[in-house]
């Protein structure tokens, strides 16, 4: 399971990784992922309070499109499931990841949704962003 603390909860954390972090499609969500640079804060000077280690920090986007709230917390579940068994392959421990589902995807198990993941982390622009950090 993901812990709390390692959750993204705070619009501007979704925003900005949604807006500077790379977007990595798989077959059944999207994954944006954000590592925090060396040069953190960011040059825009937001967030500066954020810590920079004891990552990775998720976010999850499930909309209502994927069903109804049984269906969206059981998805949200997996993801963090999923998520946990794949967070030690990223390359940059610091990374800010947020997973959008499409509604395809409240048909598969966690396993399934850790191989997207992996295929996600492997993605030539995710291993991009990941040597642009370090």
């Amino acid at each position: 399971m993901t812990a709390a603390s390692r959750r993204i909860s705070r619009r501007s954390d979704f925003a900005r990784t949604l807006a500077k972090g790379v977007r990595v499609s798989a077959r059944d969500l999207v994954i944006h992922l954000a590592p925090v640079s060396a040069t953190w804060p960011d040059p825009t000077g937001l967030r500066a309070d954020v810590a920079t280690i004891g990552g990775p920090w998720l976010g999850l986007i499930v909309s209502k499109k994927v069903g109804d709230a049984v269906t969206r917390h059981r998805v949200a579940r997996r993801l963090r499931h999923a998520f946990a068994q794949v967070r030690g392959e990223l390359p940059v421990a610091e990374t800010f990841v947020v997973l959008r589902a499409y509604p395809s995807i409240a048909e598969l198990s966690t396993d399934e949704l850790a191989d997207q993941l992996r295929a996600g982390f492997a993605h030539r622009k995710a291993q991009a962003a990941f040597a642009g950090a370090r």
